[in-house]
């Protein structure tokens, strides 16, 4: 366990750094900077998929069902999420918020929990149909995360194009129309991984007799998450409404998505301690 804490350690360490000539980057252009932050976000990945492996090894087992696990998951999709945007053209700004929020997510992990106090030997009774919610849960948080990303940096250049403030900095964004786009389509892919992963939580707990948990306050806020999101894919397809305006609806859903995440230690919902 040592060596499993030594490895996050480092990859904590390198991370900050990288967070940091992201950040020069996009003060200043500085393709080394970029570079150098790229490059150190890849030992980043590196040394969270040793880590894993580590994990996996140490347990018998893929390590997804605590959520020690769970959020150190997220930030992994997080991490490989943002080297593929280190490839794209202007996705300086994209990188800086999605590593910004991948290092919250494991700074906060690595100080709130640690491995030696969310084991797995006590999971192994949890329905294989569980572990699959997992895992969708998870990919349909990075995916949402991202598509999130895009709207708050639509609606911080709309507000600086409606004003006339824009510099260099606002120059490297994508135009109005890509974000718009590449928002849609990261939150089009996400929802229905939400939804397939919510119908396999509800699978699961039929299976196991546990019906009771319907009524529990997380399953309404995670309907309300749904319905927001859902919503805002009927809007978005009549083309009525604004692209501010569903910058909006897109970040008020994911504002419910953390919302039912925090619940968890107030709901019996997820009382076997998963996401």
């Amino acid at each position: 366990m040592r060596l499993l804490n030594g490895i996050y350690d480092a990859a904590l360490l390198l991370y900050a750094l990288s967070l940091l000539f992201v950040f020069s980057d996009c003060l200043k252009r500085d393709p080394g900077g970029k570079r150098l932050g790229t490059g150190l976000l890849v030992v980043v990945g590196l040394l969270q998929a040793a880590g894993l492996a580590l994990r996996f090894s140490q347990e018998g087992g893929l390590p997804i069902f605590t959520p020690y696990d769970f959020l150190f998951w997220f930030s992994f999709i997080i991490v490989l999420t943002s080297l593929a945007v280190a490839y794209t053209r202007g996705g300086e700004f994209t990188i800086l918020l999605l590593s910004g929020a991948g290092f919250s997510v494991f700074l906060l992990n690595r100080v709130w929990l640690t491995a030696q106090d969310h084991t797995l030997q006590s999971w192994s009774a949890v329905h294989g149909w569980l572990a699959l919610h997992i895992i969708l849960a998870n990919l349909s948080f990075g995916a949402l995360t991202l598509g999130t990303v895009f709207a708050i940096m639509y609606l911080f250049l709309h507000g600086r194009l409606k004003h006339k403030r824009w510099d260099d900095r606002v120059r490297r964004f994508p135009s109005l129309e890509t974000m718009d786009k590449y928002s849609h389509t990261a939150i089009l892919a996400g929802v229905p991984l939400l939804v397939a992963s919510l119908v396999l939580a509800g699978i699961s707990i039929i299976a196991e007799g546990r019906t009771p948990l319907f009524q529990d306050t997380k399953v309404l806020t995670t309907l309300i998450g749904l319905g927001v999101y859902l919503l805002y894919l009927g809007l978005k397809a009549t083309g009525r409404r604004s692209g501010a305006r569903m910058a909006r609806w897109a970040i008020a859903g994911y504002g419910f998505i953390i919302l039912n995440f925090l619940l968890n230690s107030w709901s019996e919902f997820h009382g076997w301690g998963g996401p």
